[in-house]
């Protein structure tokens, strides 16, 4: 038992072991992970999801006929040839959609039309629920 108190006291006070543990890079490490998750939190709700289809890709024949919303470069909008507003929208969709908010929604824009009134529809679509909104292009280089 004196060997042992000798030992320790022959370490000193300023060779005593450290016994705390250094949290300072696993804060860095948790502030680098609090940061990315801060960022892309809001990416992952706030998106409207958009399908595009593949330009080489064979059409697959719908279960049943798609509704289709077309915004006109006058910002007049139409449901299958019918005109609509923004405000009676999503009233006119829920009247044609067979599978609820489940049903599959082609939204055809003009390449002259509004960007800003494309996402207003798609915003309205979105906000009553339906996700499976498509744009309807045509392939590069077809008259």
């Amino acid at each position: 038992m004196g060997m042992a108190l000798g030992g320790k006291a022959r370490r000193g006070r300023g060779r005593a072991p450290i016994s705390e543990i250094n949290i300072t890079p696993m804060v860095d490490v948790m502030l680098v992970l609090l940061i990315v998750f801060m960022v892309a939190a809001p990416l992952m709700t706030m998106g409207v999801p958009v399908d595009l289809p593949q330009t080489r890709a064979q059409s697959m024949p719908p279960k049943s006929r798609p509704i289709t919303i077309t915004v006109q470069p006058d910002g007049a909008l139409t449901i299958d040839e019918a005109p609509q507003t923004l405000d009676t929208l999503v009233a006119a969709v829920a009247e044609l959609a067979v599978d609820g908010t489940d049903e599959r929604l082609y939204v055809r824009g003009d390449t002259t039309t509004s960007y800003g009134m494309v996402m207003a529809v798609m915003g309205e679509l979105a906000a009553a629920g339906y996700a499976r909104i498509g744009l309807v292009t045509t392939p590069a280089g077809t008259p």
